[in-house]
């Protein structure tokens, strides 16, 4: 739980764990006060412009957290998205984002990170709207995820896809009818027909 007064009052305004300074600004909160906030062990420097409200406590998504305070039109992907919405076995040691085809590139993400790129629809269909310590972020959906690891099968294998999508239906996390609609938006409804038609169902 948050103890400290000032803590607490920046949570209620919609600050979360990992912040940065700009992030401040619409609530007239000037550097010297921020660095303040440092001194007295409210928040800590994290480097390269981001801070971390101390009292916060940690959870496992704390990477997710962070990644998203710093790059925040990124979106949750792939194994990443896996492992968020409990599907499959895999633990990526990098955290797995979207960006825009014509979206800077971050010059310094707090945690390692792979990239890949989205446009047009891709950017929004099955997107959803979440938050990690009071951090906002995006994530593609249960039945998006399975569907970009196919599209993507080549990055990290087809096995990954596989377990996923036989995950996915096995624990009624999404329906076959889910998928395919995710398959047309993404321009992968023939891969995804083959091997749904493939599996023992």
């Amino acid at each position: 739980m948050v103890s400290s007064p000032e803590a607490a009052d920046l949570q209620e305004a919609g600050i979360g764990a990992f912040f940065r300074p700009r992030d401040l600004a619409p609530l007239g909160i000037s550097h010297r006060r921020l660095q303040g906030l440092v001194s007295r062990g409210i928040a800590e420097n994290f480097g390269n412009g981001l801070y971390r409200l101390t009292e916060v406590p940690a959870t496992e998504l704390e990477t997710i957290a962070m990644v998203a305070a710093a790059i925040p039109n990124a979106v949750v992907c792939l194994l990443t998205a896996l492992r968020v919405h409990e599907i499959g076995t895999q633990s990526p040691r990098d955290v797995w984002i979207a960006l825009d085809r014509k979206a800077r590139k971050p010059a310094h993400p707090p945690s390692r990170v792979r990239i890949v790129r989205f446009s047009g629809p891709m950017l929004t269909y099955g997107v959803l709207h979440c938050s990690a310590l009071g951090v906002p972020y995006r994530i593609t959906s249960p039945a998006r995820t399975v569907v970009d690891c196919f599209r993507y099968r080549n990055k990290f294998g087809l096995d990954f896809a596989l377990e996923a999508l036989e995950d996915i239906l096995r624990r009624r996390i999404a329906t076959v009818s889910e998928i395919m609609r995710a398959a047309e938006a993404c321009r992968a409804r023939t891969v995804l027909q083959t091997y749904l038609e493939a599996l023992p169902l």
